[in-house]
């Protein structure tokens, strides 16, 4: 099988641009003519082995900065959109979307925004099966969206609030929940636990936290520590939130409690003792749930943060869906990119979680452009602590390439070597190119259609 060759022009010129480098002194230390570099900085040739070991051993760079991911998802995004009806007679083939997620993948992120608008112009909040927007909702994304976005091209990862986090949780013997009481203590706070239907109260004026006894104990811990990261980082925070420059308050307040909430989630699991421990048990989340006393979703969702730049682990992606099939949280550092909107595909294990509560589903699947995964799916039940209170029930997903089965625990005895094992998923109805789908509920907007009136077989027309 041949090598795939890397196009990386636009990352390219931003290595060198971060650098503060002309073409001509770039081109010096990497050991190549100008005209080559320049060459590559457009595109009209692949990135050379001989450019990636001169950008590892001259300037120490994390060479995987160089792959495609980010384009990857840019493209899924792209492909998406374009599945609109509204492009239904002007949608450009998948060769021209890679050139420009590649080339110009500023100008990929404004249409998605542009395209972003338009929905959430025209489409109606009470429409049960693609509500998207309000009729009079404002001309952008909306802040829950924004927020989605900026730590989905973060790749879910941190830095400052991670590491961070780790120095917090190592800067006591007696574990991250204890450190976290201790602290507050120390600065005058009261740490209560109270039968009381809010999990996590903070009452600034009488510096008192009250914690509900009501909510599992892992939860408790995790209110406990993102309690912390407001008060104990804010000005982190807040810088954190000045680079992303949202559009909106309402969009810095949400993104606020999503940091407050990583920095908790990094304190509970801290990065290097985590990653070893993921490393050290093969990945399996209750052993990893029961060392570091969260919950299976946190250790899930913890998994699929872990880019840091020399200390990568395996690139997972995770996501929840409640019952009607709504993604409610999505990630992916693998090429598998998830519906934007709406839910996922039904043929994924995901969905069958439901039926089998209390237990891991494994599934091998293999989406429409060839790659296999691993997939595992649990459901997760969150109740209210109380007779009478709403039950929340979900699934969870968590998975990564085929590649990386030797070193999860729940590869093991799957028949990864056998084709015909992997059961074939997509993405979205729209945009997914299998012809025979059983599950299909709409037809994809990329084929034409036969219709036979005399005929009926599992769908009511044939793709072309």
């Amino acid at each position: 099988m041949a090598t795939q060759k890397l196009y990386a022009g636009a990352k390219l010129r931003e290595i060198r641009t971060r650098l503060g480098l002309t073409q001509k002194d770039f081109a010096a230390k990497l050991g190549v003519s100008l005209p080559y570099l320049n060459q590559m900085e457009n595109n009209n040739r692949p990135v050379s082995t001989t450019v990636v070991l001169a950008l590892a051993q001259e300037f120490g760079l994390d060479v995987t900065e160089l792959s495609t991911g980010d384009s990857e998802r840019l493209v899924s995004d792209m492909r998406e959109a374009l599945a609109d009806p509204v492009f239904a007679d002007t949608t450009p083939p998948l060769a021209d979307l890679r050139l420009t997620a590649s080339n110009a993948p500023a100008l990929a992120r404004a249409f998605l925004e542009l395209h972003a608008s338009y929905r959430q112009t025209h489409e109606r909040l009470a429409s049960l099966d693609e509500a998207l927007g309000r009729e009079d909702a404002r001309t952008r994304t909306s802040p829950w969206e924004e927020v989605r976005d900026f730590f989905h091209y973060c790749d879910n990862y941190i830095d400052a609030v991670d590491r961070a986090a780790e120095l917090f949780a190592g800067s006591g013997p007696k574990g991250p929940a204890n450190t976290a009481v201790d602290w507050l203590e120390n600065h005058g706070i009261t740490v209560e636990h109270a039968d009381q239907t809010q999990l996590r109260s903070y009452d600034a004026s009488q510096k008192t936290l009250r914690l509900s006894t009501r909510a599992a104990p892992a939860t408790q811990t995790f209110q406990l520590l993102l309690q912390v990261a407001l008060l104990r980082q804010d000005q982190l925070l807040e810088a954190t939130l000045d680079l992303a420059r949202f559009h909106s308050d309402e969009a810095r307040d949400i993104a606020k409690i999503g940091l407050a909430n990583y920095f908790a989630g990094a304190a509970l699991m801290p990065y290097t003792a985590f990653l070893q421990a993921a490393q050290d048990t093969r990945h399996d989340l209750e052993r990893l749930a029961n060392q570091f006393g969260a919950s299976i979703e946190q250790v899930a969702h913890r998994l699929s943060t872990l880019q840091r730049k020399g200390a990568k682990g395996i690139p997972f992606f995770f996501v929840r869906v409640d019952q009607a099939g709504t993604i409610t949280k999505r990630h992916s550092a693998t090429r598998l990119q998830f519906a934007r909107f709406g839910g996922a595909c039904p043929l994924w294990n995901v969905h069958r979680a439901f039926e089998t509560p209390g237990q891991f589903l494994r599934q091998l699947a293999e989406t429409p452009d060839g790659v296999r995964y691993i997939s595992l799916a649990r459901d997760v039940t969150k109740t209210g602590g109380s007779y009478g209170a709403p039950v929340r029930r979900y699934a969870i997903a968590l998975g990564c390439e085929i590649r990386h089965a030797g070193s999860l625990v729940y590869g093991d005895n799957m028949d990864v070597n056998n084709a015909h094992a992997f059961e074939p998923i997509g993405i979205s109805c729209r945009i997914c190119e299998r012809k025979s789908c059983h599950q299909r509920s709409v037809p994809p907007l990329e084929r034409r259609l036969s219709v036979n009136v005399h005929e009926r077989g599992v769908l009511p027309y044939q793709v072309s």
